[in-house]
């Protein structure tokens, strides 16, 4: 099972640099795992948390059983762990399931914060 959908894009270390770092939009990352609970939970608040932020976002979903190395370079410490980035600046990150309008407002206080 992926959780992801065509808006909520699966993130690798083969394309982090151009989709993150030199990426045209800020990113939010949700590391996750298959086996995680939590991570199902957040699987369908991702997808409209990407509907909702369209074209000003990119929500991406990056697996830390498959890319530990990116896991560790974030010190993810627990799943899920969900990271705003632009460029290479982390705007901010939390840990644990949120509800749609919490990650909205995390989000936007992150892209206000860095003058997005």
């Amino acid at each position: 099972m992926n959780p992801t959908s065509d808006k909520v894009q699966p993130l690798t270390l083969s394309i982090f640099q151009t989709t993150v770092l030199e990426g045209d939009l800020p990113g939010l990352i949700d590391f996750w795992a298959p086996w995680c609970g939590p991570c199902r939970m957040m699987k369908p608040i991702l997808e409209e948390a990407a509907l909702a932020l369209d074209g000003k976002v990119r929500v991406m979903s990056l697996n830390v059983d498959e890319e530990p190395a990116l896991s560790q370079v974030f010190n993810v410490q627990g799943i899920p762990t969900l990271v705003l980035m632009k460029g290479s600046k982390v705007l901010t990150s939390w840990s644990g399931v949120r509800p749609l309008p919490e990650v909205l407002r995390s989000v936007e206080a992150g892209l206000k914060q860095a003058g997005s």
